[in-house]
């Protein structure tokens, strides 16, 4: 008998320590923020990873979809099929690059462009709903916090962000 309480207790210990890794909470982070995305744009409908491509397409110019993968930190597949879902959308076009004629540049659409708009204001609520649950320097502090933390880590996913940015100086 004392040696299944023991069993068990370790087993809720086990449990416990579970709900407690940094990995295991932020899987749930991450969907419980894609849940919050989605419902905010069910009406429009586009993925967190569409709405991040659009945003990346929009800022940069000149992307192919290997520039583009390194930008929003998706592997090269991924990227395709995401780019491909939004071509066949008429969001994206691939044009041919003035300077090489082998590589493929995406550019926004105008159809994109308004999608892009018509995302903006639920993603902004996702995002606020999200955060609701902080005070505005908790906010601060959690956003800061996870920053530093795929920052740091960034280099040792399968598929790291490029950034425009000078890399931070580590003491």
């Amino acid at each position: 008998m004392t040696r299944d309480r023991n069993t068990k207790s370790e087993s809720t210990n086990n449990i416990d320590a579970l709900y407690k890794r940094p990995g295991f909470l932020l899987r749930r982070a991450h969907q419980i923020s894609v849940s919050l995305f989605m419902s905010e744009i069910a009406e429009i409908g586009a993925t967190a990873t569409q709405y991040g491509v659009l945003v990346i397409l929009r800022h940069y110019e000149g992307l192919d979809q290997i520039g583009l993968s390194k930008k929003v930190g998706l592997d090269r597949s991924t990227t395709g099929l995401v780019v491909k879902k939004l071509a066949d959308d008429g969001l994206v076009v691939r044009v041919d690059d003035p300077k090489d004629r082998r590589r493929k540049i995406l550019v926004l659409t105008a159809k994109g462009e308004r999608h892009l708009e018509r995302l903006r204001e639920p993603a902004a609520r996702a995002q606020q709903i999200a955060l609701a649950v902080f005070s505005p320097d908790e906010a601060a502090t959690f956003l800061s916090l996870l920053g530093k933390f795929v920052d740091e880590f960034n280099d040792v996913t399968r598929a790291p962000i490029v950034s425009d940015k000078a890399p931070a100086q580590k003491s």
